[in-house]
């Protein structure tokens, strides 16, 4: 996700519907509720009731149908879960009411636990290892459900986007709603016919009937569950290859006829951005890409799988478009095991803005961030913040990312341009399509440099306070005033 400006411009972006999500105190972890029963957290203490205990989703082939006159959506979700313990009991993650559950052909009693848990007993209890079928059809209307405070689900008599951070997914499918139990998707959505619907991965077919169309989208590579979504309304979309790698475009023809070539012009530049990248991160993590820009005010832009979704592209905002793309290997290929680490997601992803322009304008990322540390002074607000485990209120504040991007350049002047060059792509290709956390980050750091940089870590991420500007901080000794 990005909220936050270009490189040299990092200001703060309206998170919107987002920031609301946050409110609250963290509640204590969710551990199994007893013998054969699933957890209703898969223990996360940030958000304790996401994900859950006892299974883990392979696969999800879910199958909506969108109204934009009434905003209700119905659905026919079919997971394949391996239970990882003797199950006589599990719960999935669903906001909107489910009216039938069957588990391997056969009808499952189920019920609601509070707002977000739809609880499932199966008819014959399932065995740990052993692969099982969960249907489940729900109906409802996502625009009028909350969770902690969030409203998710931006939507128009002309367009919706199930699109946000960190929770959507059980707005408008039953998942097990957490970045660290990642699966496949196909995603088909059946819209009033002339209306077009983008998703994730690539499109497998269309299918016209008399007054509707469905759209069949397939994701290949394992995929968080936040990010799965769709986008549905009037767009024109534009198709293309590069380099023998399929990219797919879409803009909303609801915004005005300047925006939607200017969009359209910045999308394109996302097939350059990604073999840019390629230069520094290694090989790009999918099959295809591109972006979506919709006319709905997000007030975010979002890192969705292949082809992440922006709330409208200015002619001066090909940081974002770089932003985005870089957190395809930065949060959708390597995914956050716990929320706490956001920081390594989005400070990858504002580092690589600076990255980009110091190759394609010559702005030096050292001199950035000597700036940037100059310009917040010792009693900054940003210091206060501890980016290494920022509080659920704190996930997509500014240090998150100032400082996370910070931090990245530090840790490159600490190492040195080799070691940390080869860090990045160790990082990106042993934990390809999998989860990791921050500290194995900061393990694999020292392991690659032969450094010890507990000291520096704790400096950056753990301190409330502004980092010395020593060289084991990663800082020039000398530098610009401090103010």
């Amino acid at each position: 996700m990005n909220m936050m400006t270009g490189a040299v411009r990092l200001k703060a972006m309206a998170l919107g519907c987002v920031a609301a999500v946050l409110i609250g105190l963290c509640a204590p972890v969710l551990g199994a509720a007893g013998p054969g029963t699933g957890a209703r957290g898969i223990g996360d203490s940030y958000f304790p009731l996401d994900g859950n205990g006892g299974v883990d989703v392979t696969h999800y082939d879910v199958r909506v149908r969108y109204s934009f006159s009434s905003r209700r959506l119905e659905g026919r979700a079919v997971l394949t879960l391996v239970p990882t313990v003797d199950l006589a009991r599990f719960n999935l993650d669903l906001l909107l009411r489910a009216t039938g559950v069957s588990v391997d052909g056969r009808p499952a009693r189920h019920r609601r636990d509070g707002k977000h848990e739809l609880v499932i007993r199966p008819a014959k209890r399932l065995q740990a290892g052993v692969p099982v079928k969960v249907v489940v059809r729900y109906r409802g209307r996502p625009g009028e459900v909350s969770y902690r405070g969030e409203k998710s689900w931006a939507a128009t008599r002309h367009e919706v986007a199930a699109v946000n951070q960190p929770h959507v997914a059980a707005l408008w499918f039953p998942a097990n709603d957490h970045p660290s139990d990642k699966a496949t998707f196909e995603i088909a959505v059946t819209v009033p016919r002339g209306k077009e619907v983008i998703s994730n991965g690539h499109l497998v077919r269309k299918v016209k009937r008399s007054r509707t169309a469905t759209w069949h989208w397939r994701s290949r590579d394992p995929m968080a569950t936040y990010l799965a979504y769709f986008v549905a309304g009037d767009f024109t979309i534009e198709k293309g290859e590069r380099a023998g790698r399929p990219w797919l475009n879409a803009v909303s023809q609801r915004l005005g006829r300047s925006q939607q070539r200017v969009a359209l012009r910045q999308l394109r530049r996302g097939a350059t951005v990604v073999a840019r990248l390629e230069k520094d991160l290694g090989p790009y993590p999918f099959e295809t890409t591109g972006g979506v820009v919709t006319s709905l005010d997000l007030g975010f832009a979002l890192e969705n799988q292949t082809r992440p979704v922006y709330a409208g592209l200015a002619r001066d905002e090909e940081w974002l478009v770089v932003h985005e793309l870089a957190h395809q290997w930065f949060g959708d290929s390597v995914s956050l095991r716990r929320w706490r680490d956001i920081w390594l997601n989005e400070g990858a992803a504002t580092f690589m803005e600076l990255r980009s322009d110091e190759r394609t304008r010559g702005i030096d990322a050292e001199a950035w961030l000597d700036q940037e540390w100059g310009s917040y002074g010792p009693g900054h607000p940003m210091w206060r913040i501890r980016i290494g485990d920022p509080g659920p209120s704190r996930l997509f504040a500014d240090a998150v990312y100032v400082r996370g991007g910070m931090t990245m350049q530090a840790l490159r002047n600490r190492i040195g341009e080799r070691d940390f060059w080869t860090l990045l792509r160790t990082w990106l290709a042993e934990h390809r399509n999998s989860t990791a956390t921050g500290r194995a980050f900061e393990k694999m750091a020292a392991s690659v440099s032969g450094q010890d940089l507990d000291s520096f870590f704790d400096a950056w991420l753990r301190t409330p306070r502004r980092p010395a500007r020593t060289a084991d901080n990663g800082l020039a000794v000398s530098g610009p005033a401090t103010g």
